[in-house]
């Protein structure tokens, strides 16, 4: 079916590795012209840049670190300089945490909130401007924000806020005809193991109704249908990627 993706103008941060990878290259294989940002040149960056020449099209990598202002300021800057205006926003970076909460600092804690939710802040509100009306921004949530998470007290109230975000900004932004839903991935193997001991992934995956455990293709294909016009009256969703836990 035609999600009506090909020559939307799409920004999706943290877009070099993980789901946020995954995500830009969907996004350009379906004909969308996408700017993405990193923190820094690295491998991952280069490798992104040339698979999107592969691909062909209009895309761009910015380098940003939108936990500062100057830089999301400078990132709106480069979309409403190259695009005029943006059809997708996906707020895709974020860091996870894992500490007992007797041990959790306050330094960790404003850590894993300014990646995971102020940063979505940021982005979002330096863009009103550039979304252009009847566009879609889709937050990458988690689906431990339903269930909780021990040793991640920081990171589960980190996700569940992008959830009442998404709910909240929906109303506000619904008279411009704008989406806005969030995903909420289960345990995504963004890297080998998805960073986990072999137990804990055995032990998600018997779980798992589906029997393995996510991968980033996987969520991308759920951004994909919420910005695309197969989901222009779902407005305030959490869609729940996680294989039936």
């Amino acid at each position: 079916m035609n999600q009506g993706l090909s020559g939307k103008k799409v920004l999706v941060t943290g877009g070099t590795r993980g789901i946020g990878r995954a995500t830009v290259l969907a996004f350009a294989a379906a004909g969308a012209r996408v700017i993405t940002c990193h923190q820094a040149e690295s491998e991952a960056s280069v490798g992104l840049k040339q698979e999107l020449e592969a691909i062909g099209g209009d895309h761009e990598l910015v380098v940003a670190d939108i936990t500062r202002q100057d830089d999301v300021d400078r990132l709106a800057a480069v979309c409403r300089d190259r695009f005029g205006t943006l059809d997708v926003l996906v707020n895709n970076v974020g860091v996870d945490g894992q500490v007992a909460f007797g041990e959790l600092k306050a330094d960790e804690w404003d850590r894993v909130l300014d990646h995971n939710v102020t940063s979505l802040y940021r982005v979002t509100q330096a863009l009103l401007d550039v979304l252009a009306d009847g566009s879609s921004v889709v937050n990458i949530g988690s689906s431990v924000a339903l269930r909780g998470r021990a040793f991640g007290v920081h990171y589960t109230a980190s996700k569940a806020a992008v959830i009442g975000m998404t709910r909240a900004l929906c109303k506000e932004l619904g008279s411009r005809s704008i989406r806005v839903n969030s995903v909420a991935p289960g345990l995504t193997e963004t890297e080998p193991g998805a960073g986990m001991p072999p137990q804990v992934v055995e032990r998600i995956v018997g779980m798992t109704a589906l029997g393995r455990i996510c991968q980033p293709e996987d969520v991308a294909g759920a951004v994909l249908f919420l910005a695309g016009d197969t989901s222009r009256y779902i407005s305030g969703a959490t869609l729940n990627v996680d294989g039936g836990v």
